[in-house]
C-alpha cells in the first residue's frame, strides 16, 4: 500500500521557479555549504509522535486529521504507521528520525506486555532500517502523559513510580543499542513542581540525578554509550519545570557532576516559552560545549503555550544555523522536526508538504549563515566593540596582570571616557541583506 501517493519516487531540489509543491526550493542535499553537503550541515530528523500520532484536536475541538494506516486494532494500526512512516522519511530523502515509546506501540494492560509490543515494532523498525538506511537520531521515553506520571516520574513522591520510569529507561537504552541510536533524550515533562508548599525541591533534584547516573551506568553496562541530551522547557504542564532553560540545565548538570555525560537538546518554541530567543539558548549552551541537538519548531509569541508550528521564519533560521555552524556543527545531533501541522492542515499530503517548508526554511537559513560567516560579519562587529580589550588597561584585564587597586589608580587618570555607538539599527539592517 501507498500511503503518500503524491509523491511518485522522492521529493527532489527544482530551485525557486517551481510550480511544483512537492519539491524543494531551497533544500539541495548535494549542494557544498562551507565544504559539506547541506544533507551534512542540517542532518534533518522527523518527529513519529507529532507525525504519526497527533490527531488534529486541541483542548477546543475533536480530532481533525484524515489518516490512512488505522487497522483492526492497536497492533494492526502500529505495524502500518511503520510502513507508513518510512515511506515518509524515503520520500523526503530524510536520514533520521525520533520517536517516545509509547508513539510506536500500545502500552497494553502491563508493563511486560508493552514491551513485548515495543519488540515486535522495534524489529519492524530494524528490518525498515535496515533496507533504507535510516538511522536513528535518538528515541526517550514518555515518563508524563500516563496517569502514574502525575507528579512526575524521577522526581515523583512515589518510589514505585520512580521505579516504573527506570523500567521504562532500561528498555528504551536497549531499544537504542539494538536500533544504533546516535543520541539519547530525557525530556522531563513532568519533572518539576505544581506548589513548593508540599514540594521538597532539594530531594527531587537529588532523586532525577540519581536516576541520570543509573542510566548512565546502565548504557555503560550494555555497551551502548549514546550522547545523552536534557531538554530543557520552562512551564507547562508544571508550574515550574527544573530544566526550566539553557543555563538552568547547565547549573544541574555541573552540580551532579554530569558534564562529561549531558549535553543539551534545545528546542525552539520552549526558548520562546523560557522568554529567550532560540539563538540566545543555542548561544548559551554552545558557551558550555553543551550544544547537542535541536528540536526545530517555532512559537507563537501571542500565544502562551507549545504550539510547535513547522518552522519558516527565516530570520530565526539564519540565526540558529550561525550558531550551530560556529559550533562547528551539531553531529552527532541533528535537526528533529519537533512540528505539528496545524489543525486545518489535516489532509496526508499536508505532512509531506510541512516538511518541505521546515526543510527549505533551514535550509535558507543555512545558506545565509554561511554567507555571514565567510564574511565574518558579526566577528567583525564584536572583534570592533571590544577592542579596548585588546591593549593598554583592556590587556592588562583579559590577561590577570592587575587587580583593583591598579585599576582604582587608572580610573583615577583616565576619567574622560568616550563611548562609541552600538549602531545597533544599522546592523540589523545589514543581517537584513543576508536573509534574500
Amino acid at each position: 500500500m501507498t500511503y503518500f501517493p503524491q509523491v511518485k519516487d522522492q521529493v527532489k531540489y527544482e530551485g525557486t521557479t517551481t510550480k511544483n509543491p512537492f519539491a524543494f526550493r531551497h533544500y539541495n542535499p548535494e549542494e557544498i555549504i562551507l565544504g559539506k553537503t547541506m544533507k551534512e550541515h542540517l542532518r534533518f530528523a522527523v518527529a513519529y509522535w507529532h507525525t504519526m500520532t497527533q490527531d488534529g484536536s486541541d483542548p477546543f475541538g475533536s480530532p481533525t486529521n484524515e489518516r490512512t494506516w488505522f487497522g483492526k486494532d492497536e497492533m494492526e494500526t502500529a505495524r502500518n504507521r511503520v510502513e507508513a512512516f518510512f515511506e515518509l522519511l524515503e520520500k523526503l530523502n530524510v536520514e533520521y528520525f525520533c520517536f517516545h515509546d509509547v508513539d510506536i506501540a500500545p502500552q497494553g494492560n502491563s508493563l511486560e506486555e508493552f514491551f513485548q509490543n515495543l519488540d515486535e515494532i522495534t524489529d519492524l523498525m530494524l528490518e525498515k532500517m535496515q533496507k533504507t538506511g535510516i538511522k536513528l537520531l535518538w528515541n526517550t521515553c514518555n515518563l508524563f502523559s500516563h496517569p502514574r506520571y502525575a507528579n512526575g516520574a524521577a522526581t515523583s513522591n512515589n518510589a514505585e513510580v520512580y521505579a516504573y520510569g527506570a523500567a521504562q529507561v532500561k528498555k528504551g537504552l536497549e531499544i537504542s543499542k539494538k536500533l544504533g541510536g546516535e543520541n539519547y533524550v530525557f525530556w522531563g515533562g513532568r519533572e518539576g513542581y505544581e506548589s513548593l508548599l508540599n514540594t521538597d525541591m532539594a530531594f527531587e533534584q537529588d532523586n532525577i540525578a540519581r536516576f541520570f547516573k543509573m542510566a548512565v551506568a546502565y548504557a555503560e553496562k550494555i555497551g551502548h554509550k549514546p550522547q545523552f541530551l536534557l531538554e530543557p522547557k520552562p512551564k507547562e504542564p508544571m508550574t515550574h519545570q527544573y530544566d526550566f532553560d539553557a543555563a538552568t540545565a547547565m547549573a544541574f548538570i555541573q552540580k551532579y557532576g554530569l558534564e562529561g555525560d549531558f549535553k543539551l537538546n534545545l528546542e525552539a518554541n520552549h526558548a520562546t516559552l523560557a522568554g529567550h530567543t532560540f539563538e540566545h539558548e543555542l548561544n548559551v549552551a554552545r558557551d558550555y560545549n553543551a550544544l547537542g541537538s535541536i528540536d526545530a519548531n517555532q512559537g507563537n509569541p501571542l500565544l502562551g503555550w507549545d504550539i510547535d508550528e513547522f518552522p519558516s521564519n527565516i530570520y530565526d533560521t539564519t540565526l540558529a544555523m550561525n550558531e550551530i555552524l560556529e559550533n562547528g556543527g551539531i553531529a552527532p545531533g541533528g535537526i528533529n522536526f519537533d512540528s505539528k501541522v496545524r489543525r486545518t492542515s489535516f489532509e496526508m499530503d499536508d505532512l509531506i508538504l510541512a516538511h518541505i517548508v521546515g526543510m527549505d526554511t533551514f535550509a535558507r537559513g543555512l545558506k545565509a549563515a554561511a554567507k555571514i560567516q565567510e564574511e565574518g560579519f558579526f566577528k567583525e562587529i564584536k572583534e570592533k566593540r571590544y577592542a579596548s580589550f585588546n591593549e593598554g588597561i583592556g590587556k592588562d584585564i583579559v590577561s590577570g596582570n592587575t587587580d583593583f587597586e591598579k585599576l582604582s589608580e587608572y580610573a583615577l587618570n583616565h576619567q574622560e571616557i568616550k563611548l562609541e555607538s552600538n549602531h545597533l539599527e544599522y546592523v540589523k539592517s545589514l543581517l537584513n541583506d543576508y536573509l534574500v
